[in-house]
């Protein structure tokens, strides 16, 4: 089936920027630069953008490698909205908010965001598409209508939702300029020397294992706040609060102190990474969750809070540690 998206005009969205903070020691490349000051266009949306002309800077064509200087002017003409021909599945959603521009979802542990490579059905999205009715920003791309932000496969809670392209932006900027607040809670393997403590590290592509991500010299700027909430004897579990989102952030950054999420399969190589720890703690994924959310709403202004309990399998885990269980 296939669903219109923002179908009230159909026009060609254009955006302008004036290209400020330039280094001179080193000009940004287009493509980074506008992936860190348009956070509602995904980077491989900007690349296609760039591929098919629909970016110039001071009205010329460039390739995405182009080095910007102040002053430059990057005209960008996004496409009216394709038709999806994703499938609307009624897969059970937990709605925590709507309203006519958006929603709040408390995503469960295992499903994927949005269509990709390998997965067509049973993602947010398909989810989103039946219960919406088709009512969802599409300036994330057609694979992506809706999507502001995204959580891991196998990262529970809250997540944003823009039903209009308007709202997108609005909530893009919050997350991008830090006035949108996210909590996440983590259990980590071993314990931490610090009941506080901050994260700046770049985080970037890994340099051989492309599908994963790294702490990189050249990587992009990434923050991470994290405070100590409880102690078991092999195990920490910790309040993180994010100024930057980067792909995989929470995960890179506590396996960097050597204290890795349980139940993470990729970035977490010791014995509470695998598949059979996960089983033995009763976990259905890693042991993360995106617990608080708190953010302007888009049309009125009015500050927004939003909490969601962890999910069954995290918190029996935590129960069965707290009697000496799983230990």
């Amino acid at each position: 089936m296939s669903f219109p998206l923002d179908s009230d005009e159909d026009v060609d969205d254009k955006i302008e920027l004036i290209v400020k903070d330039a280094s001179q020691e080193k000009p940004p490349r287009l493509d980074s630069y506008l992936a860190a000051n348009l956070p509602e266009l995904s980077r491989s949306r900007i690349q296609k953008l760039i591929e098919e002309e629909s970016i110039l800077v001071d009205g010329k064509s460039v390739k995405m490698s182009y080095r910007l200087h102040d002053g430059e002017q990057i005209q960008i003409t996004v496409p009216p909205p394709q038709m999806l021909d994703i499938a609307a599945e009624n897969i059970p959603l937990k709605i925590v908010f709507e309203d006519d521009c958006m929603a709040i979802i408390n995503k469960p542990t295992g499903m994927v965001t949005h269509p990709g490579a390998g997965v067509q059905t049973g993602t947010l999205v398909n989810a989103l598409l039946y219960h919406m009715q088709g009512t969802l920003s599409g300036i994330g791309g057609a694979i992506r209508p809706g999507i502001v932000h995204r959580l891991d496969r196998e990262t529970s809670g809250l997540l944003v939702i823009a039903k209009d392209d308007q709202a997108h932006r609005n909530l893009s900027e919050q997350i991008k300029n830090k006035s949108a607040k996210r909590v996440y809670l983590a259990l980590l393997a071993g314990n931490l020397a610090h009941e506080r403590g901050c994260i700046d590290k770049p985080i970037g592509r890994h340099p051989t294992q492309r599908k994963q991500m790294a702490i990189v010299e050249n990587g992009r700027h990434a923050v991470s706040y994290y405070q100590v909430l409880e102690r078991f004897q092999r195990f920490t579990l910790v309040e993180v609060r994010l100024e930057t989102g980067r792909t995989h952030q929470i995960r890179v950054h506590m396996a960097s102190l050597g204290h890795p999420v349980v139940g993470d399969l990729v970035y977490n190589k010791g014995a509470t990474g695998s598949k059979s720890a996960r089983a033995k703690m009763g976990l259905e994924g890693q042991a993360l969750h995106s617990a608080q959310l708190t953010l302007i709403h888009p049309r009125n202004n009015c500050l927004l809070e939003f909490k969601a309990e962890l999910p069954d399998d995290f918190a029996k885990a935590l129960e069965r540690l707290r009697h000496g269980q799983s230990e």
